[in-house]
Order: structure tokens, then sequence, then C-alpha cells
């Protein structure tokens, strides 16, 4: 997730096959397991392993992680977002306005197109991008920050891949995107709202995941929880869905109290679902607060709490399943 000071200086694709089959909201337990810790810890401790030295945007270790998550969603048979099929966006090392050089980088895209309503479209998010190497040379991992968050949205997409498989496509699309440059200022999905492959318009929610496999010392002895931040604040059915998805499915304390308006740490306006939330599309940003390794060379794959991180990535799938097999478009206030 962006430091609060960064934020103060400043259609056509490749067809898969689908099916017509009306999925069962019930049907979604099955999938939904299929998230599981392995699956996850096996991801994660590539995504935020010291061979990708920190994954700062434009970095080639950062260009490793994307190659590790496009190989991902190939190995699954999910098409790539972009018009020809391909998987990356190209954001211009121009966008960057730092001051500093950066090269350019990618936004990556993975595509499930919806069985009745392929026009509209979920976004399920994540950041890719960490802030690098320190200058003695030891490195920013960032296993919360957001490798958790990465691993989310690849083992969400197969859920959805493996319903797919079943003959349950979902009835609206669903695009998995992996944004770059979160750390630097939210220049990737900044980027691709101002150019989106498929239109704002039709563009139906955010989910928006940056760090899910920590606990907040202030949660020691309830870490069953998840901030959730944004989930009402442009579309009060959003709020009820996933409410709903929660109690049916995963039973974790959701906790607001980072979605007070009056928040001092500003988290809303921090994470990549702000650019998204700016142009009227609801979001939910799911968070599991600072620790003390944030933005340290202590937030290390082995301090994840992976079965808390399935059960957070599971409820981002089911909150995202009940609304792409609604018969109704998501409302907004």
């Amino acid at each position: 997730m962006i430091r609060f000071s960064i934020l103060l200086l400043s259609f056509a694709f490749i067809s898969c096959k689908t099916n017509t089959v009306t999925p069962t909201y019930e049907s979604s337990t099955d999938y939904g397991k299929n998230i599981t810790a392995e699956q996850l810890k096996k991801h994660l401790y590539i995504i935020a392993s010291d061979s990708l030295e920190g994954r700062m945007t434009g970095s080639l270790g950062h260009e490793k992680a994307l190659d590790y998550i496009e190989k991902h969603y190939k190995d699954l048979g999910i098409t790539g977002g972009m018009p020809d099929g391909s998987y990356l966006q190209t954001v211009p090392s121009s966008f960057f306005k730092r001051g500093e050089d950066f090269p350019s980088s990618y936004n990556l895209l993975g595509f499930i197109k919806g069985s009745e309503f392929p026009n509209e479209v979920i976004v399920i998010s994540a950041h890719s991008d960490h802030i690098g190497k320190r200058d003695d040379g030891q490195i920013y991992n960032g296993a919360d920050d957001n490798g958790s968050g990465t691993v989310g949205v690849m083992e969400i997409a197969r859920a959805f891949k493996n319903a797919r498989d079943n003959g349950e496509t979902p009835k609206r699309s669903i695009l998995f995107l992996h944004v770059t440059g979160e750390e630097i200022g939210l220049y990737g999905s900044d980027y691709y709202t101002q150019n989106p492959l498929y239109p704002l318009e039709n563009t139906i929610c955010n989910l928006n995941i940056d760090m899910i496999g920590r606990v907040d010392p202030d949660k020691i002895n309830n870490p069953e929880y998840i901030y959730l931040i944004g989930s009402d604040k442009i579309s009060t059915e959003l709020h009820m869905i996933s409410e709903k998805a929660n109690a049916k499915y995963t039973q974790l304390e959701l906790d607001y109290t980072y979605n007070d308006d009056n928040d001092p740490n500003r988290f809303y306006y921090r994470s990549d679902h702000y650019n998204f939330a700016k142009n009227g599309i609801p979001v939910i940003f799911y968070f599991n607060g600072v620790h003390e390794d944030y933005h340290d060379i202590g937030d290390t794959a082995d301090k994840i709490d992976y079965d808390l991180l399935a059960k957070r990535s599971q409820l981002v799938f089911y909150t995202a399943w009940e609304i792409a097999n609604s018969e109704e478009r998501l409302s907004v206030d």
C-alpha cells in the first residue's frame, strides 16, 4: 500500500468457450474452498523471494514477477484481457510524474468472459509492485505488501476458472487486474481508468486487495478479521452483498474502523480502488492494517498467516461470485 506521504506529493478479445448453465449461489462453496493456504504459500514464496529484489516498479525483478503471474494465467487457460488476448497493458515511463526516472511498466490482465452479461465487468485487483531495495542492498520483499493481494487474485482466478470448467461460467465477466506503480503514486490503476480496456460505465465494481496476509497488532487476540473500506460509499447494495457472503461462508469479523470519513490515516485514498471510486464505480478495499514490518525488510513470506490469507481471499471470491451471478446489475446509490 502506498505511503500517505507519497499521496501528499504530488473490445475485442480472444474468446474462450463459455457455458450458459445457470450458476447457483450454493455451488460457489466448493469453488471457494479451492483457494488453499498451500497454493497461496507456493506462489508467495516466489513473488516475495530475494530473486525478485523487491519488485520496484519497472525493475527486472518486477518483470520477473509479472512473467510468473502471466504463466499462471496461461497454465489455467485464462486468456489475457488485452484486445488481442495478450496480458500486458504498457504504462509508459512518461506517465510516472514524480521527478524521477522510471522505466515503462505493465499492468497485467486476465479475463473470463461472462455467459449472460459479458459486457458487464467486475474488476478484482491487486498491485504487483513493491519498493525494491535499501541503499545497503537489503531487500524489501513485500510479502504482505502486496504479495498477499497478488497471490490472492491469482487463486481467486483459479476458483472462477474451475467454475467455468464445471459448466458454471459466471454471468458477468471477471477482469483480474494486477496493477503497477501503486507504491509510487497509484499510477497503474490511474492509467487503467484513464485508458480502460472495458468501458468504465460497464464496470460493475472493483474489489481491491492490498495487504491481507498479516495481523494488526491491535487484533492479536482476534485475528479472524479483515478491515473493509469503501463498501458502502457508492453502493449500499455492495455492502449488503459483502455482509451476506461473509455471514454465509467465512464468518470473519468485518471491521469498518478505517471506513470512517474522518479516519486520519485516509486509507480510502491510498490504494488502487480509489481510482475506480473517483469515477463513480463501487469499491471494496480489503486490508489487514499496518504492522511493524510495513515497508520494512521484515515483510517476508515466513511471517504470513496462510490459513487467514486463504479465508480472506475466499471472502473476495464469494462476494464477486454473488455480484457476478445476480439477475440484476449492482445498483449505485
